[in-house]
């Protein structure tokens, strides 16, 4: 069964519509960070690679290491902040 791709933008509005604005914002840089990779593809733009600075590999490290510890946050915590919950 192929999804209503028309039904799913309607509800991805609908529930646009609900959120206040500085849930908005956050829901907006999101959707900008998961189209940004089409957007390069579509322009065929060269992928640019940066060095991860020692910085960045210890706070990954430091984020790596927390999860492992089984102290992520839970997805059910994460829709509730961003007013998605049921």
């Amino acid at each position: 069964m192929e999804p209503n791709l028309n039904q799913d933008r309607r509800q991805a509005h609908a529930l646009l519509d609900m959120l206040p604005a500085e849930k908005l914002n956050a829901v907006r840089s999101l959707l900008e960070v998961m189209v940004e990779p089409l957007s390069r593809s579509l322009a065929l733009a060269p992928v640019e690679e940066e060095d991860i600075t020692p910085e960045t590999a210890a706070a990954l490290d430091r984020a790596r290491a927390s999860l492992a510890r089984g102290e992520g946050i839970p997805h059910e915590e994460i829709l509730r902040e961003f007013g998605l919950s049921q």
